[in-house]
Parts: C-alpha cells; sequence; structure tokens
C-alpha cells in the first residue's frame, strides 16, 4: 500500500471509530480503544523505518530486544541487516546449549526357516514344527555435535556391532571448523577393540559456484601394521537439477567410481559404474515423488556386478508430522529374497533387513512384496489415521485454551466495530441502491463442512455481512492475499482450522454467490459469480 493509501484507510477508519461520533456511553468506550488501535497501526506503518521492520518480520520485529540501540535514519536494506545481526547474537548465545543427534539402530533379523525348511531331517526335534526365526546381527550407532564456536564444532560418535555372536564396537571425535565460505577441514580421532587407532583429515572445498571437492585421507593402525586410505570426490553441477561426480579410494578396497544424479520436484534418478578390488559394478535407480500430503515416494533399482544381480523395489511414506516408514524388496542372486523395513523419526533411523531365503523362490517375493502393503494398510486405517486424528484434535485444543483470552478480546473488538459501523453502512448501502450498484446480501466466515466424509464435522462461522459492506467503496469490494480474520469486524471462529469466506451479493439486481479460502485474493464484483436465474 502507497502512503496516500494509507492515509486514505486511516482517514476512513477514523472517521468511523471517533468517539465523538457517538453518543452512547458503551459505544464511546468500544470506539476509543478501536481509535487507539489504528492510530497504533498508522504510527507504524507511516514510519519508514517501523515499517520496513513490519513488513519483512512482523510484529515479532516490533518486538525484537535490541532495537533500541538502532538508529533512526537508517534505510530497509540496513534494518533487515542490523535484525540479522541481532538474530545471530541471539544463536550464538545458544550455540552451547545446542545439539545435533543422530542415531541409527539396524536389526537384523533371519527368516529362511519360513521358506527353506528341513522337515525331514528336523522332524523328531521338540518344536521344530514351528518356522525358527532369530535375530543374527545388530548395529547401533550415535553421533552428538557440540558447537564451540561459531565456526568450530566438536562431534564425538560411536559405534557398537554384533553378527552371530561376535562383535565389537569404536568410539570418534572430530574436529570441524569452517575456515571461510568456500570450505571447510576436519580432524577425526578414533578406536576400537578390534582395530587399533584412526587418525584422519577431511576437506570440503567449493571451486567454482559449480564445482566442489572432498578429500578424506586416513591412516589406521593394527597388529598387521599402518593401513593408509585416500578417498576424493570431485562433484559438479551439470544443470539445475543434476549432479556429476568422480570419485576415487585408494587403499582398502580401492575403486574408481563416477555418479549422475538427477533430482526433481517428481524424480530422483541416479546412474552408477564402479570398477574397484573386490566389487565392480553398475546401479541404476529411480525413485517417483508424489505430490500428495503424505510424501509418498516408490522406488525402483537395479545392480549388476561381480558380485552378481539385485533388483530392489520399495515404496516410503510419511506416517506422522516426524516419521516416514519405508519398505524395500530385494530379489538378488545368489543372495536370495530379503525384505528391508525403514523408519525415520526426525534424526533417528530404525532399520530392519529380513532375510527371507537364499533361493529365488516366488513364494517368498509374493509374501514379502503383499505382506507389508497388507499390513501397512490395517495399521493405516485401525491405528495411524484414529492416532493421528486424535492428535490434531489435542494440538487444536491446546492451541483454543492457549489463545482463549486473545480470541475472546478479539470477538468483543469485532462485535464492537460491528455496531460501530452500523450507521456508516445505511449510508453505504442506501448509495449503493441508490446507482443499482454493489450491495452484500449474506456473508459468513469460518470453517464450512460441504464433504460427506466429513459430515460429523461441526459448521463454525459467524455472520460478516456488515464488516464486508463497510468495506465497500464505489460499488467494488477488494481484499488481497491475506488472513480475513485481521480484517475490520471480523476475528477468527476456530483457530487451527482451514477457513473460507462465503458471500452472497447483488450486483446491478442480480444474485452473485462466490467462495474464497482464507489467504485468498478477492475482488468483487464478477460476471462469473453471477447466479444462473435458470438453475
Amino acid at each position: 500500500a502507497s502512503q496516500e493509501e494509507l492515509k486514505a484507510a486511516y482517514r476512513r477508519l477514523c472517521m468511523l471509530y471517533h468517539p465523538d461520533k457517538h453518543r452512547d456511553p458503551e459505544l464511546k468506550t468500544q470506539a476509543e480503544r478501536l481509535f487507539n488501535l489504528v492510530h497504533q497501526a498508522y504510527e507504524v506503518l507511516s514510519d519508514p523505518q517501523t515499517r520496513a521492520i513490519y513488513d519483512i518480520y512482523g510484529r515479532r520485529g516490533l518486538e525484537m530486544e535490541g532495537w533500541e540501540v538502532v538508529e533512526r535514519k537508517r534505510t530497509p536494506a540496513e534494518i533487515r541487516e542490523e535484525f540479522e545481526r541481532l538474530q545471530r547474537e541471539r544463536e550464538e548465545r545458544r550455540l552451547q546449549q545446542r545439539t545435533n543427534p543422530k542415531g541409527t539402530i539396524s536389526v537384523g533379523i533371519d527368516a529362511t526357516d519360513l521358506f527353506d525348511r528341513y522337515d525331514e531331517e528336523y522332524e523328531d526335534v521338540q518344536g521344530s514344527s514351528f518356522p525358527q526365526i532369530e535375530i543374527n546381527k545388530m548395529h547401533i550407532s550415535q553421533s552428538i555435535e557440540a558447537p564451540l564456536t561459531a565456526t568450530d564444532t566438536a562431534i564425538l560418535s560411536g559405534n557398537l556391532s554384533t553378527q552371530n555372536g561376535n562383535g565389537g564396537g569404536s568410539i570418534n571425535l572430530a574436529f570441524r571448523r569452517v575456515t571461510s565460505a568456500k570450505g571447510w577441514g576436519e580432524l577425526e580421532f578414533g578406536a576400537g577393540d578390534l582395530q587399533g587407532p584412526l587418525f584422519g583429515l577431511k576437506i570440503f572445498r567449493n571451486l567454482t559456484p559449480r564445482c566442489f571437492i572432498t578429500t578424506n585421507c586416513a591412516l589406521q593402525f593394527s597388529s598387521r601394521g599402518i593401513r593408509p586410505g585416500l578417498t576424493t570426490v570431485l562433484a559438479r553441477n551439470l544443470d539445475k537439477n543434476t549432479m556429476g561426480y568422480l570419485q576415487w579410494r585408494w587403499g582398502i578396497q580401492s575403486a574408481m567410481n563416477t555418479s549422475i544424479v538427477r533430482d526433481t520436484k517428481t524424480s530422483h534418478f541416479t546412474v552408477a559404474l564402479q570398477l574397484g578390488i573386490p566389487h565392480s559394478f553398475m546401479m541404476v535407480s529411480y525413485q517417483h515423488k508424489f505430490q500428495d500430503e503424505d510424501q509418498t515416494r516408490v522406488k525402483g533399482s537395479l545392480k549388476a556386478g561381480f558380485f552378481g544381480t539385485i533388483v530392489e523395489y520399495g515404496a516410503e511414506r510419511k506416517i506422522s508430522r516426524h516419521s516416514i516408514l519405508g519398505a524395500t524388496v530385494s530379489v538378488g542372486v545368489p543372495q536370495g529374497v530379503s525384505l528391508k523395513i525403514k523408519l525415520n523419526r526426525a534424526s533417528q533411523t530404525y532399520f530392519f533387513p529380513v532375510h527371507l531365503t537364499d533361493q529365488l523362490l516366488p513364494s517368498a517375493v509374493f509374501y514379502a512384496t503383499v505382506g507389508p502393503l497388507v499390513i501397512y494398510f490395517a495399521m493405516h486405517r485401525l491405528i495411524i489415521k484414529p492416532y493421528l486424528r486424535a492428535q490434531k484434535e489435542r494440538e487444536l485444543e491446546k492451541q483454543r485454551e492457549s489463545t482463549a483470552s486473545d480470541i475472546l478480546q478479539k470477538k468483543q473488538e469485532a462485535e464492537a466495530a460491528v455496531r460501530l459501523m452500523q450507521e456508516s453502512v445505511r449510508r453505504i448501502i442506501e448509495a449503493e441502491e441508490a446507482r443499482m450498484g454493489l450491495i452484500v446480501v449474506n456473508a459468513w466466515y469460518g470453517k464450512f463442512v460441504n464433504d460427506n466424509s466429513r459430515k460429523n464435522e461441526k459448521v463454525k462461522v459467524i455472520d460478516v455481512t456488515v464488516p464486508l459492506q463497510c468495506l465497500v467503496k464505489d460499488s467494488k469490494l477488494i481484499l488481497t492475499e491475506a488472513s480475513k480474520a485481521g480484517l475490520p469486524g471480523f476475528y477468527d471462529p476456530c483457530v487451527g482450522e482451514e477457513k473460507s469466506l462465503k458471500v452472497l451479493y447483488q450486483f446491478r439486481g442480480v444474485l452473485h454467490q462466490v467462495m474464497s479460502a482464507d489467504n485468498e485474493a478477492l475482488r468483487i464484483p464478477k460476471q462469473s459469480h453471477r447466479i444462473d436465474a435458470d438453475g
């Protein structure tokens, strides 16, 4: 809005809410409160500095501590820079209290007895009639980050692994320093019960805006001597959505690898080729991303090399705000058939690889594919969906309770504004009737339930006929892209829920009707809103 538009709106609202225009003591008190609010808003928006703060950061920017030291004669760009500086200082004060915990728990399950039975050999053994399913390996890893300064971070990580009764673990400590906007370096120290001390150095550097390199060198000490290792990765943006990688690894399992990764809004494609000792392979994978609220993804891959051939396919889906559940079926020669179940919960990953058979059995492939789907849809319908619905209701109820006093105040202000608008609205209607202009017959704002699947939900709307008519000027009503709960005479009747505005209006003697989403811009009258007389 320009300064002229602000002044015009300010004058109009001042005339509407000016205490001297109302003789009734109660209306006069309500008018004084609303008049003061309008004056405060105009003071903020008419000053270039405070308006710049409000336009960029809203009310929280005006309440930000530290603004008192900002000089008044500053441009919006300088104010933005000052705000960001204050934010950085506040973040630095919280650095010591913030960590970034990450963890992985992997439980390997041997279920080959479900499909590869030895009935003849073990038929006399007690309990042999039931398939033997056992856990044959486990892996647990955890890491935390401790920011030391704005550029230095300490990282502590550890892991424990066991397989068929044998296992071990290790612990690592790394120090990372951001040297510039183009790169960082990391120094690592580690030790374990199966291997000796480890010393490593990792360097990341942006060579150009579209190209970077990562180098990782390590020295592993053991009873057999010192085993050095070096890994270098060179990456380049081939286009907006495509990255190309070249990797060279020397030392343990030396190899050269090249890959191309294309990631778009709807898909993720990878092709890779590796030549190395002991494994050389070629891999192609594709993932399709559905544009739904559950972030559903289906994927498939083919990997062939000296070790054999593996075909994998699967899907993943968001089951709650912080959780993603995925399942992948792996069919390979000579690996057999496996089902891999993964649950990501915030920064924690839970992985359950289930080995079903060493052979290519159609029955194993069928049950590995159909079983997880049946279980997921049953759980989603009977457990996940009711739980999420109940959780949403609890959050809405909590939000309503926390904002109850504020909403009550907004409701009282809106009701007072409607009473103060009556005289102005009467004059606007008379003027519009005289020119066969725009007359709002009925208007409702809030939650509407039109879907039969939601017929049990309660409709929550308020009558906003008077406030909308008060906004009509020269037979036009224009609302911008913002929540309509902030309009004069409006308030939020259903906090946290989707809201709409439904308007039935008359223009040139003909009825029109329109429904607009809460944050959607609205301009009336329009020919498309006209109600068909024959219908």
